[in-house]
């Protein structure tokens, strides 16, 4: 793909005479995509699914990408794919019928009760690397936590005794989360048994550490939601924005009133966190069911 990329951006540069101030946006908006497809296990364009490319733009979202530059850089996408069809280097192009995201809303990407059960189920070991990712997967669907909140969550924020922590989320805006009792006191084993043997720097207040003592990075807890998911036999792309959906939406199934969820998810606008009335379906048709007369 990155072959590809740089052809095409040739040819933007010398065959339709764009600047090089546009030539130097598409460039790092396409390796920016190139880059997340690489991970994904993707690495040439007749790979690329629709899925893909809207988890990729729920990803930029999550990191906290303006609507505007996730717009731009679809459209980046668009134009790249769009050459490569004209020159019969692809036969179909999957951009086509994507709107602009500030024109749509994505759906987010949600697992099943049952589902999370064995992702969680398959970080299985008392060794210490084990019990870690086991305390830090149990608090990401526990907590609702955005991946940013997790790897940033220090060990003044976490008040287990009472039942909750604080975190830290966009525009440096801090809530309280609950934490459930499972998360509890997985988290607990983690900090009594394994966080002590990877603390090196007591000035590292971060909860959750690598083997060498340092925090952990986004990416690498992508990667482990990624691992653990292929453990579990789950075929769907699986992130931490998915668990933060998941947490959400059975939330909502079970009865949880939205506004509750707004504030544990820490939306700013109520409409944000109504896209998960959108989500569960099945909640809708039950509660159409139960109380329309003529249901």
């Amino acid at each position: 793909m990155i072959a590809l990329v740089e052809q095409f951006l040739d040819h933007v540069s010398f065959e339709q005479g764009l600047s090089p101030k546009t030539r130097e946006a598409y460039g790092n908006d396409l390796a920016n995509f190139s880059g997340f497809a690489q991970a994904a296990g993707v690495h040439a364009p007749r790979e690329v699914t629709r899925k893909l490319l809207i988890d990729y733009l729920e990803h930029e979202r999550d990191r906290g990408l303006a609507m505007n530059s996730i717009s731009r850089r679809l459209v980046a996408i668009k134009v790249f794919f769009r050459y490569l069809v004209q020159e019969g280097l692809l036969e179909k192009d999957v951009t086509a019928v994507m709107e602009s995201p500030r024109l749509w809303k994505v759906l987010p990407g949600t697992l099943s009760v049952k589902e999370v059960e064995r992702l969680l189920n398959a970080v299985i070991g008392d060794d210490p690397l084990s019990v870690r990712d086991r305390a830090m997967m149990e608090l990401l669907y526990a907590s609702g936590l955005r991946v940013s909140e997790l790897v940033n969550l220090t060990l003044e924020d976490l008040h287990l005794d009472s039942g909750y922590l604080r975190c830290t989320g966009k525009g440096n805006k801090m809530r309280v989360t609950p934490v459930g009792g499972k998360a509890d006191a997985a988290i607990d084993r983690y900090l009594a048994e394994v966080r002590p043997i990877f603390a090196k720097n007591p000035a590292v207040r971060q909860v959750f550490l690598t083997r060498r003592g340092t925090a952990f990075s986004r990416k690498t807890v992508w990667k482990q939601i990624g691992l653990f998911a292929r453990r579990a036999g789950i075929t769907k792309t699986v992130s931490p924005h998915t668990m933060r959906h998941s947490f959400a939406t059975h939330l909502l199934a079970n009865g949880a009133p939205l506004r509750m969820i707004q504030e544990m998810l820490g939306h700013a606008d109520i409409a944000t966190t109504q896209i998960y009335t959108h989500v569960d379906q099945n909640r809708l048709k039950s509660v159409h069911q139960q109380f329309h007369p003529r249901a």
